[in-house]
């Protein structure tokens, strides 16, 4: 265990997001312009769905040294992870977070609502993670991302009244299709709305009208919390309970069935154990906790920032 880390938000930290919008401003295309492209709804086999049953604490105790590489190296990540760290800071205070809800959790909603390149480059990285465990340990740069947002739907699922929810969720440039009474997932961390007019913004090409009993109202964690958004993980099934095709739009109704993993705790065995049959005892405890993730990440941040003005400088001179 090496020595702890020192605080230094203040000094490396950078506020990126002064005044935050309580909406989003929507440029909506006038139809025709682009013609959407078809895609099938299914099993979304190759996402990465992995729920960490049994391994919270051995994943928690490695998000430090992960990170060293996960946030300095990806430019997008470090940016949305600072403006949702500031922004907590200032929220934090107005509530009462659940037991187990730390932070960390908090930060990672709220990086992921940020109206950010990140969005788009984290869903299209879950979706293809899970073609193989190899290709998640070598080529899936959000590890810790995926692994907080998982945990604070986990936590916040279990707080929640009621269990399960009627939500919406319009796209744009997309027409999907699938078939009556199959199980689908969306295979990525996927957002809704609990109203029809918010989905509506977001296109109109598909709609989803949706019943999802693991997805979780984000509302109080979100930089947007006017969309009343449910946020719905990668591994809950649906049954497709109807699927009409019409001339300019397609419109999909889900009902939860239950959950579905094809992974579980892939990095917590890749470093305990090197081996895809291990198991975990999930009343394991570790002495390191997410409380110098935090502090670690700011920094590596602030450092990255310090080298990219020096070289500016250089080139300057």
């Amino acid at each position: 265990m090496g020595p702890p880390y020192t605080p230094v938000l203040g000094l490396l930290s950078i506020v990126l997001l002064m005044d935050v919008p309580q909406a989003r401003s929507y440029n909506i295309q006038k139809r025709g312009i682009f013609s959407p492209h078809e895609s099938t709804l299914d099993m979304a086999r190759a996402s990465f769905d992995d729920q960490y049953v049994g391994c919270t604490d051995v994943m928690e105790a490695e998000l430090g040294q992960l990170n060293q590489t996960e946030y300095t190296t990806n430019r997008d990540y470090a940016e949305a992870w600072e403006a949702a760290r500031s922004q907590w800071e200032d929220r934090r205070k107005n509530f009462a977070l659940p037991h187990g809800f730390k932070d960390e959790h908090a930060i990672a909603i709220l990086t992921y609502t940020t109206n950010s390149p990140l969005h788009k480059e984290f869903n299209a990285a879950v979706r293809e993670a899970g073609r193989s465990r190899e290709y998640y340990l070598k080529n899936f740069r959000f590890k810790t991302l995926h692994f907080l947002l998982t945990k604070a739907l986990q936590i916040l699922d279990k707080e929640t009244t009621p269990k399960c929810h009627r939500v919406y969720r319009g796209i744009r440039g997309i027409r999907f299709r699938s078939e009556e009474k199959k199980p689908v997932r969306f295979g990525q961390f996927t957002s809704s709305s609990l109203s029809n007019e918010n989905a509506l913004q977001f296109g109109q090409d598909t709609l989803f009208n949706i019943e999802t009993c693991y997805g979780v109202n984000i509302k109080n964690f979100s930089f947007f919390p006017l969309e009343e958004e449910v946020l719905i993980p990668p591994f809950e099934t649906f049954k497709v309970t109807n699927f009409t095709k019409l001339q300019n739009r397609t419109v999909i109704n889900l009902h939860s069935i239950d959950v579905s993993s094809n992974y579980n705790c892939e990095f917590a065995k890749e470093r305990k154990c090197k081996s895809p049959k291990c198991r975990f005892n999930s009343a394991a405890t570790y002495a390191r906790s997410l409380a110098s993730v935090l502090p670690l990440l700011s920094a590596c941040w602030g450092l990255v920032m310090m080298m990219d003005a020096l070289e500016i400088s250089c080139l300057l001179h």
